[in-house]
């Protein structure tokens, strides 16, 4: 593998920005449009599909809303770029298409209350590079970005957002060199919990920092003042604010702490391996349904995955039914069961004491390290004979 190699990768920034009324109100509009154009697509083409059996194509919707634009009631589109509207075909397009393919659940209709966003290709904005300025299209003025970090490179596409505590971000898709980061030979295997977030296989622990238990008391009180308010009501709409303003210092809390986290991970490592979680499964104990959301086991795997990429670092994950918990490492015996409530247990084959999450953790890296090696998939074992145990390295023949 060589790593002086220089790879150009699609990466996104993020900023906050501030509109002025004007340009809130236009960026209303084209909100409005663009969700309208998708919902009116996904029942053009869920009637097609469920009454008379037919697919339709992209190409059928884009020509279907050019008529509907000529149509008196619908003449509003016009007022705004066409543009967040077409991408908004082709995203539903996609979304069909993870749908048919197994990748997705069936595209749900867009809410007025909920996150819009609206896409820009470069025909629909204006980007100066010499004073990082950013006009759409139908605007008069640029935005006012604030430029947390730079980037290099000419945006493609442009996407302007506004989540449900009324925050405006716009995100710019850049094509960029990334270089790769140094070879090491430092390996490590991760089991992700929920009292420790992640174990490192050589023993150590990332503590969960519980941003949504540790936030729960002011939560708790923002939705008790928003269930007292009058419905329509210009206190419900400032109470509700106030609760979105919550969720989005929880969430933005629980991705920088996830970023800073897998950053760390890529950059001493030369190989991470985990094991694949179902997550949906996990979430149907109730018990445990606010712990295991609050950790966001999801993401922490994507990040990884695609910093691995970036940074030509070896990412694996291995089978989820893989029995890293009731595995010894030293020897490989498997236990027939292993209560959640007990975390530490003694092999009965060889008397190894161990950690619960450190030796799902050793085991994820030896598995993970056979998967690299072989390419085969790891499927559960049963218990090992004495003579198929640790080899000259260590690391338990699978």
């Amino acid at each position: 593998m060589c790593y002086h190699v220089i790879m150009s990768q699609k990466r996104a920034y993020r900023y906050r920005f501030y509109p002025t009324p004007d340009q809130v109100a236009i960026l209303a509009r084209t909100f409005g449009s663009a969700r309208f154009v998708y919902n009116w697509a996904l029942s053009l083409r869920t009637d097609a599909y469920y009454q008379r059996q037919e697919r339709i194509s992209y190409a059928d919707t884009s020509a279907a809303l050019t008529a509907l634009k000529r149509e008196p009631e619908t003449a509003w589109l016009n007022e705004v770029s066409s543009v967040p509207a077409q991408q908004a075909l082709r995203h539903l397009d996609r979304a069909f298409r993870n749908f048919f393919e197994g990748r997705a659940r069936y595209p749900a209709f867009k809410k007025k209350r909920g996150h819009q966003a609206a896409e820009y290709t470069t025909s629909a904005f204006r980007w100066d590079a010499q004073t990082r300025s950013m006009t759409l299209a139908k605007m008069n003025a640029p935005l006012a970005i604030v430029w947390s970090r730079a980037f290099t490179g000419a945006p493609t596409t442009v996407t302007v957002s506004r989540d449900t505590a009324g925050r405006y971000f716009v995100s710019f898709l850049v094509e960029e060199e990334i270089a790769p980061l140094p070879p090491t030979d430092v390996v490590v295997g991760l089991d992700l919990g929920v009292s420790a977030l992640v174990t490192l296989s050589i023993g150590e622990k990332i503590t969960n920092p519980k941003h949504f238990a540790r936030s729960r008391s002011r939560l708790k009180t923002a939705q008790k003042r928003l269930a007292r308010r009058q419905k329509g009501s210009q206190n419900r709409e400032k109470a509700r604010r106030k609760v979105a303003r919550a969720y989005a210092r929880i969430a933005d809390q629980r991705l920088d702490g996830l970023h800073k986290l897998t950053t760390r991970l890529i950059r001493e490592n030369q190989t991470v391996c985990v094991e694949t979680l179902a997550v949906e499964n996990l979430v149907r104990n109730h018990r445990l349904a606010h712990a295991i959301s609050d950790v966001s086991w999801g993401e922490l795997v994507r990040q990884l995955e695609y910093k691995a990429a970036w940074y030509r670092r070896t990412f694996v994950k291995i089978d989820k039914w893989y029995p890293s918990t009731k595995r010894c490492s030293a020897c490989g015996h498997v236990l027939d069961s292993l209560p959640l409530a007990i975390r530490q247990w003694t092999c009965p084959e060889c008397g190894v004491r161990h950690d619960r999450d450190v030796n799902a953790a050793k085991n994820v890296l030896a598995a993970g390290l056979a998967v690299n090696a072989c390419g085969e998939a790891i499927r559960p074992g049963r218990a090992m004979p004495t003579s198929a145990g640790p080899n000259e390295a260590g690391i338990p023949r699978l």
